[in-house]
């Protein structure tokens, strides 16, 4: 069916892409073939973002997913069918039951359920209590949910200013007598934050769950909807009263993994699987029917409303990952700037080459916190084996035991927010106080599967992955 005249709305398209849709008489929101020197495609021609380029029209498949097509590869468009789409979330009270657990959503920017703005090609989030029930009303049955906007800031942003007013908003709601709490948080820096707020967020009652999702909820792949499901169970019904990130287990939709704040790193840019607990095992699984415990060692939830909350960061901390030839102007220009501590991610054991050694013996001279982590990830940090690492100790560097570099760094802010007395700042460090060192690492706390290997494929073979 093609219909006669001009397209009656173009949103977002302009130069050669607006005239190919004009000659064909298509329109934004038509199904539509394609015709193209490369093959036929059906889809829903969807707007495109005023910001994008005049050279492609965007279509929308039957599996959900969007491809852009050259217009100059295009040589015929047959609309079948018009039916303008409306992608905001409905919006539906949400209900209030009694007997349920009170759960409160904080959100700071991540798009845990949303919707694509095509005029800008922007996701938009879905966030109160209304807009969350009509994209995700499972929730209802879980709990009775109240949202907080905190901040809206892409992840990369998220930093001492926002921890330090989301480690007191979350004291504020445990004395209020929240029975567990969902931080919304873009994937990218989530360790960071859990990190922070384990440090800053001490021996609360309540669970408290930091969520993301890594493809969008247009997107049919998208872990969303499932992500927050387990995450407000966990807060609504887990007796894990920790600091934890609660994203996909396997690739599946099987199960999501609860992770300790300070244990865990996003280790694949994509993958929906991409959270792992390293140097240790993920506190529990968690389903929509169950909450599973992994190990025995986990913070209990209590009734009581006690929690320490200690919302300090010394900004000047900095992270440097030490490789081959290293000058030492890396380390003079952050104390020529004034910065009050440092976190390396040394090689092997914790080492740096030699030419570094001066500024280090500058830097600790100076009154600079210098403490050593390994780029390795798994392991700990043990420098009196070699020369390398005897020196470097004896030059101010301390050993920071198998503290993940990222903890390490958000911890020696968090120490030096709160003294410039470099022993008490030692004593902090070295003190666990949410599992971001432990006296060893178990059996299977390092796993890493090399594909290929005839074992491997048969056990990846023998499980759902």
């Amino acid at each position: 069916m093609r219909r006669s005249g001009v397209a009656e709305t173009m949103e977002g398209y302009k130069g050669a892409a607006l005239e190919t849709l004009e000659r064909f008489k298509a329109r934004v929101w038509s199904e539509s073939q394609i015709k193209t020197t490369r093959g036929d495609f059906t889809g829903i021609i969807l707007p495109r973002s005023e910001n994008d380029d005049d050279k492609h029209i965007v279509l929308k498949l039957a599996t959900g997913y969007n491809i852009g097509i050259a217009v100059d590869t295009i040589n015929d468009i047959i609309e079948q069918g018009y039916k303008q789409a409306n992608y905001k979330i409905p919006e539906k009270e949400f209900p209030v039951t009694e007997g349920l657990p009170h759960v409160k959503l904080l959100g700071t920017g991540g798009t845990i359920a949303s919707r694509l703005d095509y005029r800008t090609g922007a996701v938009i989030p879905a966030f109160t209590p209304g807009e969350l029930y009509g994209a995700v009303p499972e929730l209802a049955d879980i709990c009775n949910l109240t949202t907080e906007k905190l901040f809206a800031v892409f992840s990369e942003n998220m930093g001492p200013q926002q921890y330090r007013k989301l480690a007191v908003a979350i004291g504020e709601e445990i004395e209020k007598g929240i029975d567990g709490i969902v931080i919304g948080h873009g994937t990218d820096t989530m360790h960071h934050t859990a990190s922070a707020l384990a440090f800053m967020v001490q021996n609360p009652p309540v669970p408290i769950v930091v969520v993301g999702s890594q493809r969008s909820s247009d997107r049919p792949s998208s872990d969303a909807a499932l992500n927050l499901i387990h995450a407000t169970k966990t807060a609504a019904e887990s007796d894990i009263a920790e600091v934890m990130v609660c994203m996909f287990g396997p690739t599946s939709d099987e199960y999501g993994l609860l992770h300790r704040g300070t244990r865990v790193r996003k280790m694949h840019s994509s993958y929906r699987s991409t959270f792992r607990t390293l140097g240790d095992i993920p506190l529990a699984t968690v389903d929509k029917e169950k909450i599973t415990p992994l190990k025995p060692d986990y913070k209990r939830r209590r009734k009581d409303r006690d929690v320490k909350i200690t919302p300090v960061f010394e900004e000047r901390v900095a992270m440097v990952y030490y490789y081959p030839n290293m000058q030492r102007d890396i380390i003079d220009s952050l104390v020529d700037n004034g910065y009050k501590g440092i976190v390396i991610a040394g090689t092997g054991l914790g080492h740096v080459n030699k030419p570094v050694y001066p500024a280090i013996e500058r830097a600790t001279q100076k009154g600079v916190a210098i403490y050593m982590t390994v780029q390795t990830l798994w392991g700990f940090v043990h420098m009196f084996v070699y020369d390398t690492g005897r020196d470097l100790m004896a030059k101010g560097i301390i050993p920071a035991e198998n503290m993940l570099p990222e903890v390490a760094y958000v911890k020696l802010g968090w120490a030096l927010g709160q003294t410039d007395d470099l022993d008490k700042v030692r004593e902090i460090m070295l003190t666990p106080i949410a599992g971001e060192i432990t006296e060893r690492e178990p059996y299977n706390g390092y796993i890493v599967l090399q594909g290929g290997l005839p074992e491997v494929e048969e056990f990846l073979h023998s499980i759902h992955m």
